[in-house]
């Protein structure tokens, strides 16, 4: 397995974990969800954002906030909206 070293954090981030340590956990996780499902929703529609391209499946359509109870509270996720688009690994969020 390759270890990579990009794995790095905003300035932004590293202030919230440093000022709120455990507490900051919610938060981390909403920002790593949200961001996977941006990056599925990416992979659904065979384009980035703004891109213009023939293998393109459909077109992005905003968000959809849902907030979901987890054992470290309740986290409101920004769900991506695209026609007959479910995020795979959450598809509670999407209802």
């Amino acid at each position: 397995m390759t270890r990579h070293s990009d794995c790095t954090l905003s300035a932004e981030l590293l202030d919230l974990i440093a000022e709120q340590g455990l507490d900051a956990i919610p938060e981390l996780l909403r920002i790593m969800i949200n961001h996977a499902m941006q990056a599925e929703r990416q992979q659904y529609l065979q384009a980035a954002p703004y891109e213009r391209s023939e293998t393109r499946q459909g077109y992005a359509n905003g968000y959809k906030p849902k907030t979901v109870t987890t054992r470290v509270g309740q986290i409101t996720f920004d769900v991506p909206q695209v026609r007959d688009f479910i995020p795979c690994h959450l598809p509670n969020l999407a209802s």
